[in-house]
This record gives C-alpha cells, sequence and structure tokens, in this order.
C-alpha cells in the first residue's frame, strides 16, 4: 500500500529535510528549502539485488579506444573530445536565449545528414516554433523527428518507436516523471527524469543530450548530483550585446576539460570561427597605452588576444580594482609585485583590466601581460604594436617558466609579430623559428624595460 508523505528539498544542492528551514544545512543557502511531496511504496519482502557481472582484475579487462560520433562542426568535435560517443550523457546549459537549441538543431541536423536517426524531444516550443527555427537554419531532413512532450512515458514510447542514434531532450527541468509527486523542475523531478536518460543511454547506446537551465550566478539549476551523474558538461557562455559564443567543458569524461570551442552568431544560425587569435586582435588599437597582446592556451590551441589596462587617479580614500576577464584576486597579486619591487605607487591610483572579446583567461601565463599593461597606462608609454608578452610572475618579481611556449610563439608568428618576451626557462629544449625575436626575461624589471623601453 502507498503513502503519500511531505519533505523538504533545496533547490540548490537537493539535501532533503522532514521539516522547512530557512537556512539549508547542506549548502549553506537561505530561502531555498521547497515542500515536495513523495509516494512511499512498503515492499512486501526484501528485495534480492544479482549482479550480472562478477568482479575481474583490472589487467584482465581489453582496453579500447571509445567509438566516437564526428559532427560536420569541428569546434563541437575539439570540446566533446573527438565527436560524440554513442551512449554517452551530455548536458548542455547556458544563459536563456544564448543559444543552446540553436546549437543542438543544427547538430542534429548535421548527424541526420550523416545517415543517423535523431529525435529532438522539446518541452519549450511546439513543433511549428521548431519548425520555424529549422527552416531558417536549414536544418531539414527526414532522418530528424522533431516531438513536442513532456511526460516521460510518452517519451518512451517515441524513442521505442523511432530507435534514434542520437536524442535531444530540451529541457530536463520541463519533463516530470508522473510517478514522482511533485512539480516538473523540481528537486526530486530533475533528478529522476536524469537518471532515467541516463539508463536509456547506456542500456540502448544512445546519444543523449539534456539542455540545463542556469540559476541567476551562472550555475545549472537543480541539484549538484545532475553534473556528477552526465558524462559531460557544457557551457555556452557569451555576451548578449556580442555575437561571439563560446562553448566549455567544465566536465568531460571521454576527453579534456581545458579545450573551447568559438562559434559567432549569425541570421542563419551559429557559425564556426576557426581563427580565433585572428577575431580578437581585429579591432585592436595601435600605439595605445595599456594595451598588450598576450599569448594564451586554451586546451591545445594558442589564443592571442589584447589584454587592456587603465590606471587613473582615484577620488576616494580606497582605490578601485575591476578586472574582467580575469581573476580579481590575480590582479590584485599582480598590482601588489609591481608596487614592492618595481616602486610603483599605485595606492592612490584606480586599476581597471580588461580582456578583450569577452574571453576568460584563467592560467598563470597571462601574469606578465597583466603587469606590462598596468605598467604602460600608468607611466602613459604605449607598447610596440607587434610585440606578444606571456609569463607567470611569482611574488618576488621573477618571471616563471610556462608550457607550451613553442605553439605560442609560432601562432604569434603567423600572425604577422615580430617580437616575443618570454620566460627565459621556457626557450630550453627546443629551437626559436626564424624570422621572429625573442626575448628571454627572467624578471618583472626586465620585462618591463623590454617592453616599454
Amino acid at each position: 500500500m502507498a503513502k503519500i508523505k511531505t519533505k523538504f528539498a533545496c533547490t540548490e544542492c537537493g539535501t532533503e529535510s522532514p521539516k522547512w528551514l530557512g537556512k539549508c544545512p547542506g549548502c549553506h543557502a537561505w530561502n531555498t528549502m521547497v515542500e515536495e511531496k513523495e509516494t512511499v511504496v512498503k515492499s512486501s519482502g526484501s528485495a534480492i539485488i544479482q549482479t550480472q557481472e562478477k568482479a575481474k582484475p583490472i589487467i584482465d579487462i581489453e582496453s579500447g579506444q571509445e567509438p566516437r560520433i564526428e559532427t560536420a562542426m569541428p569546434e563541437l568535435n575539439r570540446v566533446l573530445g573527438g565527436g560524440v560517443v554513442p551512449g554517452s550523457l551530455i548536458l548542455v546549459g547556458g544563459d536563456p536565449g544564448i543559444g543552446k537549441s540553436t546549437l543542438l538543431l543544427q547538430t542534429s541536423h548535421a548527424l541526420a545528414v550523416k545517415a543517423l536517426t535523431v529525435l529532438y524531444i522539446s518541452g519549450e516550443e511546439s513543433v511549428r516554433q521548431t519548425k520555424l527555427r529549422a527552416d531558417r537554419l536549414g536544418a531539414l531532413t527526414d532522418k530528424l523527428y522533431v516531438l513536442c512532450e513532456t511526460n516521460i512515458d510518452r517519451i518512451n514510447e517515441a524513442i521505442d518507436t523511432v530507435r534514434p542514434d542520437f536524442l535531444v531532450i530540451d529541457s530536463i527541468q520541463t519533463v516530470y516523471d508522473p510517478n514522482v509527486q511533485s512539480a516538473p523542475g523540481s528537486v526530486s523531478q530533475v533528478r529522476e527524469c536524469t537518471a532515467h536518460f541516463m539508463r536509456v543511454a547506456k542500456i540502448k547506446g544512445i546519444a543523449t543530450v539534456l539542455v540545463g537551465h542556469v540559476t541567476k550566478e551562472g550555475a545549472i539549476a537543480g541539484p549538484r548530483l545532475l553534473e556528477h551523474m552526465v558524462d559531460c558538461v557544457l557551457y555556452f557562455e557569451g555576451e548578449r550585446h556580442h555575437s561571439y559564443r563560446l562553448l566549455r567543458a567544465v566536465k568531460n569524461r571521454f576527453g579534456s576539460t581545458n579545450e573551447i570551442g568559438i562559434f559567432e552568431m549569425g541570421e542563419t544560425g551559429l557559425r564556426e570561427v576557426s581563427n580565433p587569435s585572428e577575431l580578437f586582435l581585429s579591432e585592436r588599437p595601435l600605439g595605445v597605452s595599456g594595451s598588450t597582446v598576450v599569448a594564451s592556451m586554451e586546451g591545445t590551441r594558442p589564443v592571442l588576444v589584447e589584454m587592456q589596462a587603465l590606471v587613473a587617479t582615484t577620488n576616494f580614500p580606497s582605490p578601485r580594482r575591476m578586472s574582467t576577464g580575469i581573476d580579481h584576486n590575480r590582479l590584485a597579486l599582480i598590482i601588489a609585485v609591481l608596487e614592492k619591487r618595481m616602486g610603483m605607487f599605485l595606492q592612490t591610483q584606480d586599476a581597471y583590466l580588461n580582456v578583450a572579446g569577452g574571453v576568460k583567461l584563467d592560467e598563470p601565463a597571462v601574469d606578465l601581460a597583466a603587469a606590462v599593461s598596468i605598467a604602460s597606462s600608468f607611466r602613459d608609454a604605449p607598447t610596440r604594436p607587434f610585440d606578444v608578452v606571456f609569463g607567470e610572475i611569482g611574488l618576488t618579481g621573477e618571471v616563471r617558466a610556462v608550457s607550451r611556449a613553442d605553439q605560442r610563439v609560432k601562432e604569434a608568428q603567423k600572425l604577422g609579430f615580430k617580437r616575443v618576451i618570454m620566460p627565459e626557462k621556457s626557450l630550453k629544449g627546443w629551437s626559436p623559428p626564424s624570422g621572429i625575436e625573442i626575448i628571454g626575461v627572467e624578471t618583472v624589471a626586465q620585462a618591463l624595460s623590454a617592453a616599454l623601453g
């Protein structure tokens, strides 16, 4: 016999409690406990779970590469680690209107063109609305099936009828299980529906993509368990006022999490950007103080971006420190090194640092370029327009070596830059190419002297 009991679950982390609490005991968030009803079925006897496989030594297990399904988008293949793995469960998150549905509809069409059967489940749009987007994108093929449904039982019937190779659920917050007594989008519904699609993907070998809503902080809505259950978590990022989009992997069981894919949103959908360095440097001003080009690594791809700094006299007792595209704490560290080791009096100066193009740089190799930009703006001394700077800064003012310096130098030479200022220790083990000047530095003072004269 079944009975209904009430519980309270946190919308942020999924922590459950028998009574309402103002503060979640799991994630310590306020006013996130919501009431849910669950049905408890008393079993007549104890269930015996029988495993189908027996434990075996790891050396007896055959190893091999996971098969991949390559899409027609090399940028997407790069982020996924080479393509879509059959039977994998992928979660895609992003701000509303950023282009998640557009990306997945174009991907579905690309796979359907390769004679793969694709089932696109839309819980937010009707089939006519999806058809209008497909007409605009040119995503029309008889191998692409579209269904507007949120009931998980009817979705299962469609999966058994169509037998797809690739399944898209847009979005997981709209799907509900009628056996779970809670509203769609709740913690229980999201958890149970995700677990169901995970079993479908693994048992039937269907590559499944779930679209997830995000909170106002930018994290995927629902319990944190949602990201642990899937094989790959992708974030589709970008500014509303810019046409460029970044696809970044924060979890990938079949590839690296350091790769990014760059797209440009147009009238006919997303277009891949094959040379992001040239894109980010297209509007760079020349001969202006505070502007420096830095060579950063995004996975296996070197990317050249412009770093801008503005140092101005403050009108407040405490100077402002603002950064976009780089960690705020890293900016404070670099300013402290410039004050202590270089004698720059920045205590009465506001400092603003910006990475042009909306790119987020999180590797320490951009420290030296940030220091050069700040010093250039503070002294009002422009850097050379065809210089590239990279290197990690230590607290004692030394410049530390960074990885893959040869790839950074080759990318700078390909784009026509004449000189590279880099750590001296990064020159060991390889020969710099001819036609570009390499300046190895060991301290921040040497780097500023070379860059600013």
